[in-house]
């Protein structure tokens, strides 16, 4: 279900509708490509679009596991920094890091499954925020990072 299936449901529903939406833009923007476009790196920095759909998952991961679950980066195995989640393994693959994504969306959706968005969830080293908050973060990041995936992706097809 899209966002411009659920103009007239509740908050909750449009949020994950966005959502939803911008995770599966996310792995799309991979589509067709081969592991090398995937890992060509057309700007300076370490921004490919395989380390973006890795980085994103990271996020995620961040924002629900360790914000609304209260576990710590270390206890998730995830490294400490948004600069190093785009590095890419040796063994990273469009395959690999797409079955990790959809395993941090899911472990995503359990985590405030049953929370309100007004519940307050304390696990972020920054403080307390609500889940309304988290999800208008998480949001706003796949949002931002499928703008970059875009452009990548247009860059390697004309290529």
């Amino acid at each position: 279900m899209g966002s411009f299936d659920v103009p007239l449901d509740g908050e909750r529903g449009q949020l994950e509708a966005f959502l939803e939406e911008h995770r599966g833009a996310m792995e799309a923007a991979l589509d067709g490509l081969t592991e090398d476009q995937a890992r060509r790196r057309l700007v300076p920095s370490a921004t490919t679009l395989l380390g973006l759909l890795k980085h994103v998952t990271w996020m995620q991961r961040v924002w629900f596991e360790e914000c609304v679950g209260g576990k710590s980066r270390g206890e998730l195995g995830l490294v400490a920094s948004p600069d190093e989640s785009f590095r890419l393994a040796d063994g990273d693959t469009i395959a690999s890091v797409t079955a990790a994504h959809r395993e941090a969306c899911a472990t995503a959706r359990k985590a405030v499954a049953d929370l309100s968005l007004d519940a307050v969830v304390t696990g972020h080293r920054t403080g307390p925020r609500t889940v309304r908050w988290v999800y208008l973060q998480v949001l706003r990041e796949l949002a931002q990072h499928g703008g970059h995936a875009d452009i990548l992706r247009e860059q390697i097809l004309a290529g």
